[in-house]
């Protein structure tokens, strides 16, 4: 494999993240159109997604830890743009964790969690969190606002640090030339 290639794992794991951020998007900005007996299944499968994408990063950290990600050649990106290029990363790493986290925190406050069970893709039994589902019911009822709050806004961070990511990607490959798709995509 070329040095200037991610690993396979690394490929595969990138993505199906970004596959399932994506998906993730068209089903909260489609939602509210659906026949009202379409909402709770895009509901329920957009949580299974969520999940599935904070264990997918997870993987993708722990693989990151253990495998270098392959050096730009010398002269491909500017001091700036390579610390661009870590803080927009790092932030993505963040959000891949954190959307689905306070999701999960906010479905684990909703009122009615107890009666309805959630699944993961209508197949395997998923937990609430806990320590949430204990709490008073007006308690519950505020964290529920506050995590739904929460999760809005750090889709709107995903969406400009995706647009940054996918601007930056764009950029090196067809304004400046450099091979920056072919690090990231399959042989």
């Amino acid at each position: 494999m070329s040095q200037n290639r991610y690993t396979g794992v690394a490929i595969a794991l990138h993505w199906l993240v970004a596959l399932g951020m994506v998906g993730n998007v068209v089903l909260a900005w489609v939602v509210d159109a659906l026949p009202e007996e379409r909402i709770r299944l895009a509901i329920d499968t957009h949580k299974s997604i969520g999940i599935t994408v904070m264990g997918l990063a997870v993987l993708r950290i722990l693989w990151r830890i253990g495998h270098r990600p392959p050096a730009w050649p010398e002269g491909v990106l500017t001091p700036t743009e390579s610390r661009l290029s870590h803080i927009v990363h790092g932030c993505l790493y963040l959000l891949m964790i954190g959307l689905p986290l306070s999701g999960w925190m906010h479905d684990s406050a909703w009122k009615d969690a107890a009666t309805h069970p959630m699944q993961l893709f209508g197949l395997v039994d998923w937990p609430r969190i806990s320590w949430i589902m204990d709490l008073a019911p007006d308690v519950k009822e505020h964290l529920h606002d506050l995590f739904g709050e929460a999760h809005e806004a750090l889709a709107w961070g995903l969406y400009v640090l995706l647009g940054l990511h996918l601007v930056g990607a764009a950029k090196h490959q067809w304004l400046d030339g450099h091979p920056t798709l072919q690090r990231m995509w399959f042989r």
